[in-house]
């Protein structure tokens, strides 16, 4: 890892991926479409013997795909942009296809373009998701990377098909795409249209409001499996290094937790009293009741284990939210 190119890189897990990547001393790329909002040590200039390089544009865009590529020549690539943010990808379901499958199509043609040229013969990670798996009466818990996928929505079906493209760019080409399918993370900076954040911001606001005070909330019943962001960023920079072309590997924690035992821990570290109230506007349509990952085929090819707690994660965000 040498020259690194991040896509996707002002975003959430970009940010933390920049960071982890600063002192490693590599030349960055980073990839945006707007200039990033994070700490000004990780948006230019030298570091530590390295450099970053904003590259700002749209992936859908081939002359900007183009030049990126050629500009970088990057020895390894880390695909992070998407709209991830299930409601979004429902409201516009063309745009969450054109960003999630059209423009990683396009990143992976023109990087296996100059691979056949001889130029650069990249290592590229493209990063899928959980809600790949969707919900299926076969499905056992926790899920391993065998188990069928059933999307069920615009979110997971265009992640379903970005993966069947990068790995079918693999079997014809040769590009060594390595794939993650990444269950829920989260941490210090994550937009609160997400579910624990959200749930942070609401306890937060509650602070010193009677403890009959009712807090508005969607669905407690599915189950979710958290990581910290910063174990997400070390596996994906594990897989970069270690993983195996061609093979899909869960991003995951192994455990689950409930929305309602989630909310329990928020509004105890919170120390809030509140009466948790279903409001219809926060229940999703579709919501898949369980997903618990198991990632032992990721600890066995890479080392990686998670190193954070579901109350670290609600930590971070509680000292963000009262800052």
């Amino acid at each position: 890892m040498k020259r690194v190119l991040v896509t996707g890189a002002a975003g959430f897990v970009g940010s933390y991926m920049l960071e982890a990547l600063r002192d490693v001393g590599v030349e960055l790329f980073a990839l945006a479409s707007d200039p990033p909002v994070v700490p000004a040590t990780v948006v230019s200039g030298p570091i530590a013997g390295g450099t970053i390089t904003w590259l700002y544009g749209d992936l859908r865009d081939d002359g900007y795909v183009a030049h990126v590529v050629d500009t970088a020549k990057p020895d390894t690539v880390i695909h992070l942009a998407a709209i991830s943010h299930v409601p979004t990808a429902t409201a516009d379901p063309a745009l969450a296809w054109d960003v999630n499958v059209t423009a990683t199509a396009r990143l992976l043609h023109v990087l296996g373009r100059a691979r056949d040229a001889g130029s650069i013969d990249p290592t590229v990670l493209v990063v899928g998701s959980a809600e790949q798996y969707g919900r299926d009466e076969t499905h056992e818990f926790p899920l391993v990377e065998s188990s069928v996928q059933a999307p069920r929505t615009v979110y997971a079906a265009t992640k379903a098909a970005q993966e069947i493209l990068a790995l079918q760019c693999w079997r014809s080409t040769g590009l060594k795409v390595v794939v993650a399918r990444s269950f829920n993370h989260s941490g210090r900076g994550q937009p609160p249209r997400f579910l624990l954040p959200a749930l942070v911001h609401r306890a937060v606001d509650l602070r010193g409001a009677p403890p009959a005070t009712r807090m508005p909330v969607g669905n407690r019943s599915p189950i979710r499996d958290f990581l910290h962001v910063s174990d997400v960023v070390a596996a994906y920079i594990a897989l970069c290094r270690r993983g195996a072309p061609g093979e899909a590997y869960n991003v995951a924690s192994g455990t689950g937790w409930s929305v309602q035992q989630i909310l329990d821990r928020v509004l105890a570290r919170a120390d809030v009293q509140a009466t948790p109230v279903e409001d219809p506007l926060l229940v999703r349509p579709v919501d898949v009741p369980i997903l618990i990952g198991d990632s032992h085929k990721l600890q066995r090819a890479t080392g990686w284990s998670a190193t954070r707690a579901l109350d670290d994660i609600i930590d971070d965000l509680l000292h963000a939210a009262t800052l």
